[in-house]
């Protein structure tokens, strides 16, 4: 359960990284220019934030239940804080990157630890919670790259400066985070007749956790493949440069709006169901993405449909995986893989077919994702319930405690 005030901090801690993710790339002639490098090697910034990022992920899960989770917040919040304001005051690229991969560490564990936490504190409203999270992360996407425009590039060091110093006071706003760990259920020893089933439920555990994990990286790669290269297609079948970067500005817009939208969604919905929507609407929109001239209007409708995936994912991996202890981990690590694999990839592909062919081939993707989900439906149909979509353990939900008398009584799983 969260407070008021917490569920609002939170909410400011997405728009912090999201706004950290972003301010990477517009910043990178000005990376150029201060320490003398060439494009490849200024883009490796937002690859150590990447790698940090990973490993974030991966050592909060680590952490998680050895030490407490305000403990681990807080902790990755001056993280982020310190390598933000250590990139903006490095005095050469080696150390920056270092600081870069710094802050992508905190930037992992407040990732990680938030959608963790609000998959398992808002029971049957978990995946709409967490739309309303994730939402505020596309919030902080925009903001980003719009501060780093408004002041200029060459003063990248203030803006990552300032960032650091909005992050500190989050540490603060950590009081309605339950410190002890949640407990862990455990099974009870099975006689030996009983072994060879539940090798078999492992195998397939191991299936649908492999299953999970593909779609958060083919989905992931779609959203940052379509960010990347939506204005190069659009001036490449006849747009023009301004117009291409503007439709490109409404797709992260509606990708944002599109978590907005999906909290009612999610609220009537199962998560299986709004997963399969999402990516048959986005498969459609790619295709259509492929005729010029509705071809911008058809990425928006991208953004707003792939827009759910990630954060209704957590809780549908919760009911599905139970007793899969980093399920969570593994998929949001696998996703920020996918990000960063997306450009070399798409980029090799992009090559061998064309320009022109970017939506087919991001469509191809986009079907894919379509195929795991139908076939995820239907390996978890027996242990996710149609109308229910609230974790199956109770006692994570005790992570976070209330510490407002306005909590409301539904927030229990």
């Amino acid at each position: 359960m969260f407070s008021r005030a917490a569920v609002v901090a939170s909410c400011v801690g997405f728009i912090l990284i999201g706004a950290l993710q972003a301010l990477y790339g517009p910043a990178i002639p000005a990376f150029r220019d201060a320490h003398g490098l060439s494009p490849s090697a200024a883009g490796l910034g937002l690859s150590a934030h990447f790698v940090g990022g990973v490993a974030g992920v991966l050592g909060f899960d680590r952490l998680f239940g050895r030490v407490g989770n305000r403990t681990v917040l807080g902790g990755s919040y001056l993280l982020m804080a310190g390598g933000a304001a250590g990139f903006a005051l490095a005095p050469n690229w080696p150390l920056a990157l270092v600081m870069a991969l710094i802050a992508g560490l905190g930037f992992g564990g407040i990732d990680y630890g938030l959608n963790q936490l609000f998959a398992v504190g808002f029971g049957r409203r978990g995946a709409a919670m967490l739309n309303v999270l994730n939402a505020h992360f596309g919030i902080g996407a925009i903001l980003g790259p719009a501060l780093i425009g408004l002041v200029g590039a060459e003063h990248y060091p203030v803006v990552f400066l300032g960032f650091a110093v909005l992050t500190l006071p989050l540490v603060l706003c950590l009081t309605g985070v339950r410190n002890e760990a949640p407990a862990r259920g455990g099974a009870e020893p099975r006689k030996s007749a009983e072994q060879g089933r539940e090798g078999a439920r492992n195998r397939s555990l191991a299936t649908v956790l492999g299953a999970f994990v593909l779609l958060y990286v083919l989905h992931v790669g779609v959203e940052a493949g379509v960010g990347g290269w939506e204005p190069t297609h659009l001036e490449t079948v006849g747009y023009g440069a301004t117009a291409a970067a503007s439709a490109t500005s409404v797709y992260w817009l509606m990708m944002t709006v599109g978590r907005f939208l999906a909290v009612p969604l999610a609220l009537r919905w199962s998560a299986p169901a709004i997963i399969a929507v999402s990516c048959a609407g986005m498969t459609v929109c790619l295709l259509l993405a492929a005729i010029p001239a509705v071809a911008p209007y058809a990425y928006a409708g991208v953004g707003l449909f792939i827009a759910p995936i990630f954060p209704t994912g957590l809780p549908w991996l919760g009911q599905a995986a139970p007793r899969a202890r980093r399920a969570g981990a593994l998929v949001i690590a696998a996703s920020m893989i996918g990000g960063v694999a997306a450009g070399p990839v798409l980029g090799k592909a992009i090559e061998w077919a064309g320009i022109r062919s970017v939506p087919l081939i991001l469509g191809g993707v986009s079907a894919v994702c379509l195929i795991t989900t139908i076939w995820l439906i239907r390996a978890t149909s027996s242990s996710v319930s149609p109308t229910n979509t609230s974790p199956t353990a109770p006692a994570p939900a005790r992570a976070v405690e209330r510490t407002s008398a306005h909590a409301r009584p539904d927030a229990q799983p």
